[in-house]
């Protein structure tokens, strides 16, 4: 269940998030938003505090160890100057209301969607928890995106979050002992680490759900980005968002990014597969994804950071913002986030993948160790 939120202190959160746009130095613009102080909280009797990896570009990363949230990024610009691309909230609390799009979030246990909730695993069929329609969605109401991890901050560039999910947590199997890594390069490159084990047959797809806006977040959209995705396939899915079961080729359609083109190219031709999704909101059946090669590329045409996107994750999920709608003003700094103003490029194994055998499995048995690693690098 969604919990309601905790007061949090009374200092001024928006420093945390300030922007980059004040007379301070960009030295100090990165202090002020890395105040971790500024951030701690108690959530279910455990603490939270924001942790800060900085690098010696002067690019920062600042994650939350309530469900493993990044909150802000900060990456230069063509011109040098440090931009937040990733959208998020000035409190532990707006993170906790109920509704919230999972910004920044570590998701599991099973990233995407389970049709109708359920699935069965060596005979026995396990029933999760509904919260997209008649669907599971992110691991369910009680997924790791709003749990307390164990943090340790490794060093200035690095942090450890563990967390253990005990069987039967939110409808799934066997007790999960869950660890995450994040480390940012001097490369300016966020690599994220995931691991698990368990004491039983579960189904296990982990990932992040950090929402990218190039232009700066608070910028009023993400259509006229850039974007590659390389992948000759993708799985289309039901009204509800359901994969088929199909793998469709993406050549002649508005699913083909192949070739760079705008997010808003295609957005608006009258395919079924995009009314589904109200825009794009599907998994891309990815060509490589051996960690080395790039399997998608986006660029703003107005601070002209590149993102680089790779993983050792057989899908991408590219969703383009196409449910925020804009009518809270709680965004960092009291901002509003409009309609398509943000995406995501979550790496996983295809979504409902616990009920159809042909996609890639995502069992996990005891005694083996799901590991898993995907990079985010900025580029100018």
């Amino acid at each position: 269940m969604f919990l309601q939120a905790l007061p949090i202190t009374s200092l001024c959160l928006a420093l945390a998030f300030s922007s980059c746009n004040s007379n301070t130095s960009t030295k100090e613009q990165t202090a002020e938003k890395n105040d971790s102080t500024q951030y701690d909280t108690t959530v279910d009797g455990k603490n939270v505090k924001l942790y800060t990896l900085k690098n010696k570009q002067g690019s920062s990363v600042s994650i939350s160890n309530y469900g493993g949230r990044i909150v802000s990024f900060l990456v230069p610009d063509k011109d040098n100057k440090l931009t937040d691309v990733v959208l998020g909230y000035d409190s532990i609390g707006a993170y906790r209301k109920k509704g919230e799009p999972f910004f920044g979030a570590l998701i599991g246990r099973y990233g995407n969607r389970i049709g109708k909730g359920k699935f069965t695993l060596d005979g026995k069929t396990y029933i999760l928890q509904l919260n997209d329609g008649v669907n599971t969605l992110h691991g369910g109401t009680d997924g790791f995106f709003g749990k307390v991890w164990d943090a340790k901050q490794v060093d200035g560039q690095k942090l450890e979050l563990n967390y253990v999910s005990v069987d039967g947590e939110a409808g799934y199997p066997g007790k999960l002992d869950v660890k995450v890594v994040y480390s940012l390069t001097d490369d300016n490159a966020l690599q994220i680490d995931y691991t698990a084990t368990t004491n039983k047959a579960t189904v296990v797809n982990l990932t992040n759900h950090a929402y990218f806006n190039l232009s700066g977040e608070g910028h009023e959209t993400i259509l006229d980005h850039e974007l590659m995705i390389d992948a000759n396939a993708y799985t289309p899915v039901d009204s509800t968002l359901i994969p088929t079961g199909k793998l469709q080729s993406v050549a002649g359609s508005a699913f083909d990014f192949n070739k760079a083109k705008t997010i808003g190219k295609s957005i608006e031709e009258k395919e079924e597969q995009l009314k589904f999704g109200k825009g794009y909101d599907h998994n891309f059946v990815l060509t490589h994804h051996d960690g080395k090669t790039p399997v998608a590329t986006v660029k703003s045409p107005i601070t002209g950071i590149i993102l680089e996107v790779y993983t050792t994750e057989p899908g991408l999920q590219f969703y383009s913002g196409n449910f925020l709608t804009g009518a809270d003003k709680d965004g960092k700094g009291g901002k509003s986030y409009p309609h398509r103003s943000a995406f995501c490029l979550e790496t996983q194994h295809f979504p409902d993948a616990p009920n159809h055998p042909n996609f890639a499995s995502t069992v996990l048995k005891p005694g083996e160790t799901y590991k898993t690693s995907t990079t985010y690098k900025f580029v100018k």
